[in-house]
């Protein structure tokens, strides 16, 4: 099916919810939810949650998406590293944050009216450990992009179609997810992390991460700029180094989402991870 066919099938999809709270990072996938339910007519309220976890500048991004949309945008404080289970970051650390996030949208959604809560999960999304998906499951959390088949490429397409801002945007995981599991997250660490990541965009940088393994950086970049990091290494060296890291190295394998994954021994029975059924709230 083309993409564009897709589109049609969410389109008229979100119509037949008829309303529905977006779980709105501000981020390609649920910015393209967000325009689709605009569009479809659906009556649609983004919500944005607020942490330490999640920088400032994704605020401002989703706040000039939500109003460029005309769609009404709310923020909810949330405090994950006092989420039991979180702080410890464990394997499935994710399903604890969504766990309570989800919990708080499907009260609001209640409260204000709406049948549904919906997140910006895509097709692609399932390749990949994410406990987060079971949270969602167990919520009743809906997934549209994910039901009609979009694909992380398909939906930066069609978000350049709609002529959102942020259809090239890079991917933006929670701050969280820079910490080898078991290594305890703290606010400091989380802050090390943030102001890394921020200075070597800075430098011209978009797609990286920065993972915290104790007193060492290591940086995740695209293969194809690893050339140019080593070039500005100087530089790099010594901001890092001002915020409390002693080692940076750079990760000659280059940037892939989840890298910590890698080192998870997955078995199918202790997280089945099955689609969502959605609850009419």
């Amino acid at each position: 099916m083309m993409p564009k066919e897709k589109m049609e099938r969410l389109k008229k999809a979100l119509k037949e919810r008829e309303s529905l709270v977006v779980a709105f990072s501000g981020g390609v996938d649920s910015s393209l939810l967000l325009a689709a339910a605009a569009v479809a007519g659906v009556r649609v309220l983004a919500v944005t949650a607020v942490s330490e976890t999640y920088l400032e500048e994704e605020l401002l991004v989703a706040r000039q998406i939500a109003a460029t949309l005309q769609v009404e945008h709310l923020t909810l404080e949330t405090e994950e590293l006092g989420i039991p289970g979180f702080a410890e970051n464990p394997p499935e650390r994710c399903y604890h944050c969504k766990a309570e996030l989800f919990g708080k949208l499907s009260a609001l959604a209640n409260r204000l009216g709406y049948r549904f809560v919906a997140d910006g999960s895509n097709a692609d999304d399932t390749g990949d450990w994410r406990p987060g998906m079971k949270a969602a499951a167990e919520q009743g959390v809906i997934s549209p992009l994910r039901d009609a088949g979009l694909t992380k490429d398909e939906v930066r397409m069609m978000a350049r179609e709609f002529g959102l801002p942020n259809w090239d945007k890079p991917a933006m995981a929670c701050l969280s997810s820079r910490f080898p599991y078991g290594q305890p997250i703290t606010a400091e660490k989380i802050a090390q992390v943030a102001e890394a990541e921020r200075f070597l965009r800075q430098l011209g940088f978009g797609q990286l991460r920065v993972r915290h393994h104790g007193d060492t950086a290591r940086i995740e970049l695209p293969a194809d700029r690893l050339t140019e990091a080593v070039a500005q290494a100087p530089a790099i060296v010594e901001r890092l180094r001002q915020l409390g890291f002693t080692y940076i190295s750079l990760d000659l394998a280059g940037y892939r989402s989840g890298s910590l994954n890698e080192t998870l021994a997955k078995t199918a029975s202790a997280w089945q991870m099955s689609p969502p059924s959605p609850t009419v709230l």
